[in-house]
């Protein structure tokens, strides 16, 4: 697993503890800022993904 891929997988994490949070207080700028992280580590882990293709393709 790539660097950017590791840290996209650990962002979500972050995101969902703080969207899960924000629920269990009712506190909606703690869960939209939850999913708001989720969404940036999908985004991030996408670009690790690319980049692996991309490195994998290379090696061919």
């Amino acid at each position: 697993m790539g660097e950017d891929k590791a840290k996209g997988v650990a962002k979500q994490a972050e995101g969902k503890a703080k969207e899960v949070a924000g629920v269990a207080t009712d506190n909606r700028e703690l869960e939209a800022e939850g999913k708001m992280k989720q969404a940036e580590g999908k985004g991030q882990e996408k670009v690790g993904e690319v980049k692996d293709d991309l490195s994998s393709d290379d090696k061919k």
